[in-house]
């Protein structure tokens, strides 16, 4: 086994869960998970602990606003309470009104079903992207973190490691070349979250990289 390859294998072993695991969102290529996985990229774009956006997600579940129509027609500040309870501050009444926005424009672009959005002209990555940020305050950063997570269930996105995953590649001592990471695994948005994982966390790094 290659050095690079014993080096995924223990980043995979510390670091290896996709942020819609962690946020309980068992994602399948139908509506409901898809706009799940929007609701998190949106949660996680802000800056902000990736955790407390996770448990924001988790918070928004709980109060059952798992589908665009729900998330419409709740009232705006039931959001913002869902968020404050995950201690989402700073950003919450902003992040209410774009998850209220958002869920409008789904409905009304792609009648509530981002499979519609992938279908939209072209198939590329690049078009996936141009249209998920259209949606309010998801931008070029939730874009990538959709797709990276997405990946698991929409094959034409592979292998989808952006920049935060390449660097998290380079501080464990792994090229930062997407087609030479993805040889070593099957589960590439397994690998893109750990990278992630370990780009934030200086200490997971240093576990990862020392073994």
């Amino acid at each position: 086994m290659s050095d690079q390859a014993v080096i995924v294998r223990r980043l995979l072993d510390k670091a290896g869960r996709t942020y819609a695991d962690e946020a309980g969102i068992k994602l399948a290529d139908k509506p409901s998970p898809l706009y799940r996985l929007l609701v998190l990229a949106t949660l996680l774009s802000t800056r902000i602990n990736a955790g407390i956006a996770v448990a924001a997600a988790k918070e928004l579940a709980a109060a059952k606003l798992t589908t665009p129509r729900a998330m419409a027609d709740s009232r705006w500040q039931d959001r913002v309470d869902a968020l404050g309870r995950a201690h989402y501050l700073r950003y919450d009444e902003q992040t209410a009104t774009a998850l209220g926005d958002s869920a409008e424009t789904l409905l009304r672009d792609y009648s509530g079903d981002l499979r519609k959005l992938r279908e939209a002209g072209d198939g590329g990555t690049e078009g996936i992207r141009r249209r998920l940020r259209k949606f309010a305050r998801v931008g070029p950063v939730g874009a990538d973190i959709f797709c990276r997570e997405a990946q698991a269930v929409w094959p034409e996105l592979r292998p989808y490691l952006d920049k935060k995953a390449l660097d998290g590649a380079k501080r464990i001592g792994l090229p930062a070349d997407p087609a030479q990471l993805a040889r070593h695994t099957d589960d590439e948005a397994l690998l893109a979250a750990a990278l992630v994982r370990v780009a934030l966390d200086r200490e997971l790094a240093e576990s990862v990289a020392e073994g």
